[in-house]
C-alpha cells in the first residue's frame, strides 16, 4: 500500500546509467520529495569507451553538485601548460597552434582528461546501487499527460513513473519510441582508440607532458595522459560517408581493431607518433555518428524529455559530449526546482511538470543546435575536400592549426547564468501576457 508520504513524491525514471543518467540522478536526489529509478539495458554497471575530456563548464557543474572526488587529480589529468589542447605538425613534431582558456581562474576548472570508466565509477559512488536496475532495455513508452508514463521492457516487465528522462545515449530507445524515423549518420570519421597504463610509453624520448593533437593532411593523431596513471592514443582516419567502399564504414562501436593497420597508417609520421603506435598494446574501433538533423522537440507528452546524446548526438566533436550531458542534467534539475522547490509539501501538477520541461528545452536546445550546426558544417567541408581529391598544402594546414579556438562559448558556457537569464525572460513574457489579458 502506498503511504501518503510516498504519494507526494515525484517519481522520476531515468533510462540509462551512463554519465548523463548518473549526473541527473545525483542532481535530482538532492530534492527530498524526488524518488529516482534508473533503468539500464547493460548486464553490469560499467562504461564502454576509452578516454573522455571535461571542459571548464562540466567541471564547474560537478563541483556545484559537491562531486569533488570526481574532478580531483586523483581521477583526472590536467596538463602542466594549462592549455586545453596543443597542436603539433604530423611530420616535424613542432608546435603549430593551441587552444587556450579564456575565463578559467580555478585550477580544478581547467580541462581534465579521464579514462571514461574512472569518471563513471566516480559518479556511480554517489548513486544508491538499489535504485539502479540492470538488464532493462526499453522497447516502448506510453504517456498519459495527466497521469504519467508507462515503460515497457524487453523482458516483458513494465514500470510506471511521473516523469521519464531519456539518458540512454546515441541509440536511445526513449527517442526511438517518439521519433521512430530519426536517423544517425556516419560522418566518415573512424577512430582507433586505446587506453593503457602510462608506464608503457614513459621510455619515449621527448614525449610531451601535455595533451597533443598532431594534424596531418588527411588523418590525425592524439595522445594524452589520463587520470590514475593511464594513457590514451587515438588515430583518426577520414573517408567519404556516401562511398560504399569507404574504409571502415561497416565497423562497430568498441569493436576490436587491427594493430597492424593502426601502425601502418602512421608509419611515416614523426618518431614520437610512430613510437606511440608501436607501444600501444591494443586498439578498438569507434566510428563517429551524429544526428543527421535536429529534433523538432525534446519534450514528449509533457512527461518525457531527453538529455545527453539521446537529445543531441554530435559525434564527440570538440571533446564536449561529457560536459554537455552533465550540463543538461543540471539544467533539468534547476528547471524542476523552479516549479517544485525543496520546501514543497507535495509533488508538482501536470502543468508544472510541463512548464519545467519546456524551460529546460528552451535553455539547452538552442545551445546544442548551435554545436550541431558547427559539426554539420565541418563534416560537409571535410567531405567536399575528400571528394575533390585535393591534398591540403602544408602552409594551409599550419594556418588552420594557428587559428585561435572559437569554441570557448561551448567549453566555458555558464549553465547557471543561462538558466537565470531564461527565467528572467520567462517571467517577462508572463508579465507581458498578463498585461495583454488585462486589456482584453
Amino acid at each position: 500500500m502506498t503511504s501518503n508520504q510516498d504519494s507526494e513524491k515525484l517519481h522520476i525514471a531515468i533510462a540509462g546509467a551512463g554519465i548523463a543518467g548518473l549526473t541527473a540522478a545525483i542532481a535530482l536526489l538532492k530534492h527530498p520529495l524526488i524518488e529516482i529509478s534508473i533503468y539500464e539495458k547493460a548486464t553490469e554497471l560499467k562504461e564502454i569507451g576509452a578516454s573522455i575530456a571535461l571542459g571548464p563548464n562540466g567541471l564547474r557543474t560537478l563541483e556545484r553538485l559537491g562531486l569533488h572526488d570526481a574532478i580531483s587529480d586523483e581521477v583526472a589529468f590536467r596538463g602542466p601548460s594549462n592549455l586545453p589542447m596543443i597542436y603539433r605538425h604530423w611530420k616535424t613534431n613542432e608546435i603549430i597552434g593551441n587552444d587556450s582558456h579564456e575565463n578559467v581562474t580555478e585550477y580544478l576548472h581547467q580541462t581534465a582528461r579521464y579514462h571514461r570508466g574512472h569518471l563513471h565509477s566516480a559518479l556511480a559512488k554517489h548513486v544508491p546501487s538499489e535504485i539502479i536496475h540492470l538488464r532493462k532495455q526499453i522497447v516502448d513508452v506510453e504517456v498519459d499527460p495527466s497521469q504519467g508514463v508507462t515503460l515497457k521492457f524487453q523482458d516483458g516487465s513494465a514500470a510506471t513513473t511521473d516523469l521519464l528522462l531519456g539518458a540512454d545515449g546515441l541509440h536511445s530507445g526513449v527517442r526511438q519510441s517518439f521519433v521512430p524515423n530519426f536517423e544517425l549518420k556516419w560522418s566518415g570519421w573512424t577512430a582507433f582508440r586505446a587506453t593503457f597504463d602510462a608506464s608503457l610509453v614513459e621510455s619515449i624520448p621527448d614525449l610531451p607532458e601535455d595533451s597533443i593533437h598532431w594534424w596531418g593532411p588527411t588523418n590525425s593523431f592524439f595522445s594524452s595522459r589520463l587520470g590514475k596513471n593511464s594513457f590514451t592514443t587515438v588515430g583518426s582516419v577520414f573517408g567519404d560517408p556516401d562511398d560504399p567502399k569507404a574504409l571502415y564504414r561497416d565497423v562497430s562501436w568498441d569493436e576490436d581493431a587491427s594493430l597492424q593497420a593502426f601502425r601502418e597508417i602512421f608509419k611515416d609520421w614523426n618518431p614520437v607518433v610512430k613510437r606511440l603506435t608501436e607501444l600501444t598494446p591494443n586498439v578498438r574501433f569507434y566510428p563517429n555518428y551524429s544526428c543527421s538533423t535536429y529534433l523538432d522537440t525534446w519534450v514528449f507528452g509533457d512527461r518525457v524529455t531527453l538529455i545527453g546524446d539521446a537529445a543531441h548526438a554530435h559525434g564527440g566533436a570538440h571533446a564536449t559530449g561529457g560536459s554537455l550531458a552533465i550540463d543538461d542534467a543540471y539544467t533539468l534539475s534547476l528547471a524542476l526546482n523552479s516549479v517544485f522547490p525543496v520546501t514543497s509539501t507535495h509533488k508538482p501538477s501536470s502543468e508544472e511538470i510541463s512548464k519545467a520541461l519546456r524551460l529546460y528545452e528552451t535553455i539547452r536546445k538552442p545551445h546544442a543546435e548551435r554545436l550541431l550546426k558547427v559539426v554539420h558544417t565541418g563534416n560537409s567541408a571535410r567531405i567536399q575536400k575528400l571528394r575533390s581529391g585535393r591534398v591540403e598544402p602544408d602552409e594551409e594546414l599550419r594556418a588552420r592549426a594557428a587559428k585561435v579556438s572559437s569554441t570557448n562559448w561551448l567549453h566555458e558556457h555558464d549553465v547557471v547564468k543561462a538558466f537565470e537569464d531564461a527565467v528572467v525572460r520567462s517571467r517577462g513574457d508572463d508579465i507581458a501576457l498578463e498585461a495583454v489579458s488585462a486589456r482584453l
